[in-house]
């Protein structure tokens, strides 16, 4: 076993990362998301379309199109679930004891971010090992190991070491420790994905395909160097029977998209450079836990500008200490949430006039605002006395953690509720099912952020998975399955129960969770 420092700290940092209940739910969201990729061709569907035509399920195809999808969701994913270590130690205090210890700068972001890219190629692997079992399943001809590999090695591995790199930095850079970064990141994907589309035009954007980390660009370029044709679709697609289906190579990468490939690994490790020079080291007087972030993020700028809106709260903590029982402590929590972030009860005004004064024709784009923000803001809310270190506190009144639980699983619902309530209740007059779908996709998300929340201790896994689907759901159309708020009239009775089934199972997941906590 190799003894240097190095090593040494990155194979702890994975060990931690793997001993989390987290790590479990990352890989059972894995496995879930991966088995869903691949559409069996039985219900009229498959992972790769051409003109119309499916593509066999061969070892290169389910390679291609699994490892293409892989590369969207994990590259941001990926970044929320490797970030966050640095939090964790600022509020266990071993932060300090690091800080303290002879180690450079270097050797300590450098195996931090060994760990988060050791930890995110064992979670490729799941997403691997998944696939190969549906293949056994589903696919077409025999299982070529190398072929997985190599494709997957080729999308997969940049995409990992750039969503390392940039967790490492917001870590390692106090400005960026809080929602700015988390933000920041956000936007940057966006701008990667821009390359997957703008390849297919050639020219100049095809000869930057080596910045898009996501592989996308690349994945296209293959799949059209082998068919003749620009109609071609990657996802669960439909397809005509009819047609013969078509046959990918075994082998699919030319020297140059290696090269490609290749560059984009390097380049992956830049951000790398700024994290060494600008790392706080735990500094008190460069962070602290739950200060450094407030002091120099945008949102609390506004947060603290909106201050006095906080006064309206007033009546509903005078109504929360009347009322007995787990109803005023959701009211309380609701209050408390408002109170903390003053910006959202001026958002949540601006939704409840909108839902109620606006045409019906921009109700869709009021519900995806009124929707990434709930979502933000739910996220902290979650977490937030594990943030403020009074876990332990909150777990001691009556009632311990399981209601804690309930209560805020109850206050996310509930803003949710002032959010987008206003909309279905303009939808529940002419279409009741899409009113229903909003009702129910609230109650299923609100589920999974209390959830996710408690298992992770951390906003940073529900929030990335939520952008993603958010991105996903605005993306596609006419699939109810992804129309989880009724956001494009897609959803159906049966869509919107079951996402609603599956709320409740998150909550009593949760609450059967805490039970052993």
């Amino acid at each position: 076993m190799n003894s240097h420092p190095l090593f040494l700290l990155a194979a702890s940092e994975v060990r931690l990362r793997l001993r989390r209940l987290s790590t479990l739910a990352a890989v059972l969201a894995v496995v879930a998301v991966s088995w869903a990729m691949i559409a069996d061709v039985a219900s009229g569907k498959a992972l790769m379309v051409v003109s119309g035509a499916r593509v066999r399920y061969t070892s290169s195809a389910l390679a291609l199109g699994s490892a293409t999808l892989a590369g969207l969701l994990f590259s941001l994913a990926g970044f929320y679930l490797a970030r966050g270590r640095t939090g964790e130690d600022l509020r266990s205090g071993i932060g300090g004891v690091i800080g303290a210890t002879p180690a450079g700068d270097a050797l300590l972001v450098l195996s931090r971010w060994l760990g988060a890219v050791g930890w995110l190629v064992l979670l490729l692997g799941a997403f691997m090992l998944t696939t190969l079992a549906c293949h056994l399943l589903r696919g077409d001809g025999p299982v070529q190991l190398l072929v997985y590999l190599q494709t997957y090695a080729l999308l997969l591995l940049p995409m990992a070491l750039f969503a390392a790199s940039c967790a490492v930095l917001c870590d390692s850079w106090s400005p960026l420790m809080g929602k700015g970064g988390d933000l920041l990141y956000f936007v940057v994907w966006m701008g990667m994905l821009s390359f997957g589309a703008t390849v297919e035009e050639g020219g100049a954007a095809a000869s930057l395909a080596w910045l898009d980390f996501t592989g996308t660009a690349n994945a296209i370029a293959a799949l059209r160097g082998q068919v003749d044709t620009r109609a071609m679709g990657i996802g669960s697609m439909p397809f005509d029977a009819a047609l013969a289906p078509y046959t990918l190579p075994q082998w699919l990468w030319s020297g140059a998209v290696v090269r490609e490939r290749l560059l984009s690994a390097v380049v992956a490790l830049l951000p790398l450079l700024p994290a060494v020079f600008l790392f706080h080291r735990f500094s008190p007087d460069r962070v602290r836990a739950g200060k450094a972030r407030r002091r120099r993020s945008p949102l609390a700028l506004l947060d603290g500008w909106l201050r006095p809106l906080a006064r309206v709260l007033a009546p509903l903590m005078r109504l929360a200490a009347r009322l007995p029982g787990p109803g005023g402590q959701v009211l309380a929590d609701c209050g408390l949430v408002l109170a903390s972030a003053p910006s959202a009860i001026a958002a949540i005004a601006a939704c409840l006039a909108g839902g109620l004064l606006l045409p019906a024709g921009v109700l869709p784009g009021l519900l995806a605002t009124a929707l990434v923000l709930w979502g933000v803001l739910c996220s902290e809310s979650s977490t937030r006395d594990i943030s403020a270190g009074c876990a332990a506190l909150s777990a001691a009144v009556p009632g311990g953690i399981r209601r804690r639980f309930l209560r805020q699983w109850a206050a996310a619902l509930l803003l949710g509720l002032l959010f987008m309530g206003t909309i279905a209740l303009r939808w529940s007059m002419d279409d009741p099912v899409r009113a229903f779908a909003v009702l129910a996709g609230i109650v299923a998300l609100s589920g999974c952020a209390a959830l996710f929340g408690q298992l992770s201790r951390t906003p940073r896994l529900f929030l990335g998975l939520f952008l993603f689907g958010f991105y996903v759901m605005i993306q596609t159309r006419g699939m109810a399955m992804m129309d989880v708020v009724g956001f494009h009239g897609d959803a159906t009775l049966r869509t919107a129960g079951g996402f609603l089934v599956a709320g409740l199972a998150a909550v009593a997941a949760g609450a059967a969770a805490s039970r052993r906590a």
